[in-house]
C-alpha cells in the first residue's frame, strides 16, 4: 500500500514513493513553493541580527 500525502501547496492527495516533487504533487506546486521564500512570503522568526563590520580589515585589503 502506497503512503498517500497531501500536497501542501494545492492540497491534492499525492503519494510519497517514486515522487520525485515530494512532498508536493508536481513541479508546478514546488516551483509555487520556491516562488513564496525567494518573494518572502514565509517567514522563520527569529530576532534581527546587527552586522558589525570591522574597519581595521577593510583597511588591509585596500592596500
Amino acid at each position: 500500500m502506497a503512503l498517500t500525502i497531501k500536497c501542501p501547496t494545492c492540497r491534492d492527495q499525492t503519494t510519497w514513493e517514486n515522487n520525485p516533487h515530494r512532498p508536493f504533487c508536481s513541479k508546478r506546486c514546488q516551483m509555487v513553493d520556491l516562488g513564496g521564500w525567494i518573494e518572502e512570503r514565509y517567514k522563520i522568526p527569529g530576532d534581527d541580527l546587527e552586522l558589525i563590520f570591522d574597519d581595521e580589515d577593510d583597511d588591509k585589503k585596500i592596500q
